[in-house]
């Protein structure tokens, strides 16, 4: 039977699954076993799986705004290294696997499916949020900025799952050297 919860439910299971196992390792039946939900109901809510698939990006994507948001109370100079010590402390929690929408990209690569088209819309997304936290800093080139600390994350979600707390203290100390070279950097000349 549909209840409310139910599309909540099936997502909250889907998630669950693909963080720990990756997208394509997880079939439809295997979510609506440990979901309980029957393949009606499902079909209900998701009418296949790349629906579901997009739905589990869309929720992955709501909780990176949620972390850019949080960091936002802080002083401009603080936001981008806080954003990576966030970061850092979920990538590093028991079963991550890193970003799911960077995983999902690559199990996804043929640019028309609908979930490379989400996981690439969320990147440029959120390489736009670092450049808007930058831009509120005292940094000449926010833009560099941001593309710098960009990569710190990318590569905290690829070692933080294998180093866990070292990789994160090393992530949040090259923010903090980077954030600082580039706030009291002098302006190129010409610009």
């Amino acid at each position: 039977m549909p209840t409310p919860d139910a599309r909540e439910r099936i997502l909250g299971t889907a998630t669950r699954l693909f963080d720990r196992h990756g997208v394509h390792a997880v079939g439809l039946q295997r979510i609506i076993d440990e979901c309980d939900c029957g393949k009606n109901l499902l079909y209900t809510h998701f009418a296949s799986k790349d629906d579901l698939v997009v739905a589990y990006l869309g929720r992955c994507a709501a909780e990176w705004d949620a972390l850019v948001d949080g960091v936002r109370a802080a002083a401009p100079e603080r936001r981008l290294v806080d954003l990576v010590r966030e970061v850092g402390t979920r990538v590093t929690r028991p079963g991550s696997r890193g970003c799911a929408l960077r995983a999902t990209l690559v199990e996804f690569p043929e640019r028309r499916h609908p979930a490379h088209r989400v996981a690439v819309a969320h990147l440029v997304r959120a390489r736009t949020q670092l450049r808007e936290l930058a831009a509120e800093t005292s940094a000449p080139d926010s833009e560099r900025l941001a593309d710098r600390v960009l990569v710190i994350i990318d590569g905290l979600y690829a070692n933080g799952p294998i180093f866990g707390d070292d990789a994160a203290k090393a992530a949040v100390a090259f923010a903090e050297d980077v954030v600082k070279a580039e706030t009291s950097a002098e302006p190129a000349k010409g610009r």
